[in-house]
Parts: structure tokens; C-alpha cells; sequence
């Protein structure tokens, strides 16, 4: 029987200004972190969270007159950091949903944030078995980690900024900036050449709105480009000059943004249907255990949506939780994680009992 065609769907677009996420980095002690506190007292702007990351001036900054923001506490863990993100992501949308002022999300700063998964991904090729065997025999040894671990890396900032940029609000992302040696395409210094680079991963400045670089000693910011009908940065030459900069200038006069003007949301990007849902299967699992699975499955059998090899491939990860329910793995199982654990722990206080000029005490005389 032959597949009907599906249904055209369309609409006029609104023309509405979407709010920015904006890029503001440059040089240390440029005014970055204060320019942001200033900007969280607009009268334009609702609730302004504030996500410090490996910065420590949040909480002096909360004195810049007028500033008025939320800190985000976090562990420092990505799961953690990327849980609360999330958490402001939806209240941006009940506020937009409710008519109220833009939500604003500060992070500072997006280059340690870039920098924990770099430091992540390193960690992760000296453990790698390729790793321990080289570092074995050369414990100063250079460890390149492979692109298998730099795309997940690369992975789990790209989810950093499909929140930011679906965000109904503003988002205020700073990070660092300097003048470097400029390189060639093998990675040779070229002289007497200098370029400017941007800490943070290679698309941060194609997934930025506006992207303002800040200088010491200047009372002036620059437009490095912007993607804006209204706001016009030469494409060639100098970065666009202004004066008397602030963020609340650059979004509601220069932009064009209104208060209650938030265009139409833009819907995830997502290969299949699957993925989300075993994501939620795993998460069932802990939380509610077999109980929950069954129901999950029926649900999931009755979902209209879904194509029949999603189907499949979410309910065999309903099995293969069901199955470590139903076998849990035991305490005194010597190939178990725990288990080995005990063993490697049992062996280095061993050694630390031995005598240090190598007579065991433990030996028979």
C-alpha cells in the first residue's frame, strides 16, 4: 500500500527580533563581568541568573549599583552545571509563555566551561588502556587523545548551546579573548603576524547572536559582527566602534529588541524519536524500576509518532534495564567493578606494609 503524502505546513513569518545570545569576551579585567552585573538592573529585563564557572567575582560584583541577579549554585559537575541550565531554559519560557520581561541567563565564564571538557577529554585518554601502557613506561609521556574522545567533547558543548540558543530570553555568554602568534595551516608560527582568539570551542562564534569584544583601558566596545537586519557591522576591515557601550544600548536600541516580542520558537533538531525516549527508559528505571517500565512500554507501543524501528529499539532498552533489575550484579562477584576495586585497594596497603628496603615482615624467617 502506498505511503500517503504528508500534509504541507506553513506560516507567514513575524518578523520580530529574536533576543540575543550574546558573546562578550576580550582582554582580562576589560569590564566583561561588570558591564554584565550593570546589565542585569536594566528595567527591560526580568530575573537575571548568573552561572559562575571557575570565576570567582559573582558575589563582589552583586555591589555594581543597580545590579540585581540570582547566583546558580552548581557541584561543578557537568551533569550538574547542564541540570540547572536546563532549569533556567524552562523558566525562560514560562515567563515568555506568561507575557512577562526576558529572563536573562549570564554565564561566566564560557572558557572554563570549555576548558573543563578539554581537561575531561585529556583525562580520559591517559585512562584509556593505550594510555596507562604508555604512561607505565614513561609517566611524562604526551597522551593525544583521539577524535573518538574529542567528538564527545565537542558533543556535550554543542548541548551547552542548544539551550542557550533556544532559550526565550536573553543569554550573556562571557569569555576570554587575547591576541596571539598567528599560525599557518601546519601549525607554524607566521612572523611577525598576530590574530585574535577566542577561548572557547571553534563554533562559539557562529552559534552567537551579536559578538562584542571588550579591550582594557577602553571606554569603548566592538561589534565583531552580529546577525541583525538592523545592527550593520562591516563584513571587511575594523570591527564596528561604540561608544559608551552597554549590553541594554546594544539589545534594545541597536538590535531592535522589544519586551514582548518573542518569535516563534525553533524545535529541536533530532535524528529519530528514540533517543529522547531511551534517555527517559534509563531514567525510569532508576527512579520508578519495573513498575515504571511496564508502564513506559505500553505507552510507548500505543504512540502513534513513533515508526516501528523506534519502537523496537527503545523497547529492547526497556529489556536490557528490565534484566539488570531482575540481576543485579552480587557483592562477592570477583569480576564485578566493586570487587576489583577491593582487590587493587587490599594490594597497595600491602605494599605500604612492606619494608621500604624491600623485606616483606610478612615472610617467614
Amino acid at each position: 500500500m502506498p505511503q500517503s503524502i504528508p500534509k504541507l505546513r506553513t506560516r507567514k513569518p513575524t518578523s520580530v527580533v529574536p533576543y540575543p545570545l550574546v558573546l562578550l569576551e576580550g582582554e582580562e579585567k576589560g569590564g566583561k563581568t561588570f558591564e554584565a552585573a550593570r546589565f542585569s538592573g536594566s528595567p527591560h529585563v526580568g530575573t537575571t541568573y548568573w552561572l559562575e564557572l571557575g570565576e570567582d567575582s559573582a558575589d563582589e560584583y552583586g555591589a555594581v549599583e543597580g545590579a540585581d541577579y540570582e547566583l546558580i549554585e552548581h557541584d561543578g559537575t557537568y551533569r550538574d552545571i547542564m541540570g540547572q541550565v536546563e532549569a533556567v531554559h524552562a523558566e525562560s519560557k514560562r515567563a515568555a509563555a506568561a507575557g512577562e520581561k526576558p529572563v536573562v541567563l549570564v554565564i561566566d565564564s564560557g572558557s572554563q566551561f570549555w576548558r573543563m571538557l578539554v581537561n575531561w577529554t585529556q583525562d580520559r585518554a591517559r585512562r584509556s588502556n593505550t594510555g596507562q601502557n604508555t604512561l607505565k613506561y614513561d609517566p611524562d609521556a604526551e597522551i593525544k587523545p583521539g577524535m573518538n574522545l574529542w567528538n564527545d567533547g565537542a558533543e556535550r558543548w554543542h548541548r551547552l548551546m542548544y539551550f542557550l540558543r533556544t532559550m526565550p530570553g536573553i543569554v550573556v555568554l562571557i569569555a576570554r579573548g587575547k591576541e596571539v602568534q598567528a599560525l599557518d595551516g601546519a601549525g607554524n608560527p607566521i612572523p611577525k603576524t598576530k590574530t585574535w582568539r577566542v577561548e572557547g570551542h571553534k563554533s562559539l562564534a557562529f552559534d552567537a547572536t551579536v559578538w562584542v569584544r571588550m579591550l582594557r583601558g577602553d571606554n569603548s566596545a566592538y561589534v565583531v559582527g552580529a546577525r541583525s537586519l538592523k545592527l550593520k557591522v562591516p563584513r571587511e576591515g575594523k570591527p564596528l566602534r561604540v561608544p559608551d557601550f552597554s549590553l541594554e544600548k546594544l539589545i534594545f536600541q541597536m538590535m531592535g529588541c522589544k519586551q514582548h516580542a518573542e518569535p516563534q520558537p525553533t524545535p529541536q533538531l533530532v535524528g529519530d524519536l528514540a533517543q529522547p525516549l531511551i534517555e527517559k527508559v534509563e531514567k525510569t528505571s532508576k527512579e520508578e524500576g519495573l513498575v515504571g517500565l511496564k508502564k513506559l512500554w505500553k505507552t510507548v507501543g500505543e504512540d502513534e509518532s513513533l515508526s516501528r524501528d523506534e519502537i523496537t529499539a527503545i523497547r529492547a532498552a526497556m529489556e536490557r534495564e528490565a534484566a539488570a533489575l531482575a540481576n543485579p550484579p552480587k557483592l562477592d562477584d570477583p569480576t564485578s567493578d566493586a570487587a576489583r576495586l577491593r582487590a587493587a585497594a587490599a594490594e597497595e596497603q600491602q605494599e605500604r606494609e612492606r619494608d621500604p628496603f624491600g623485606d616483606d615482615p610478612t615472610a617467614a624467617a
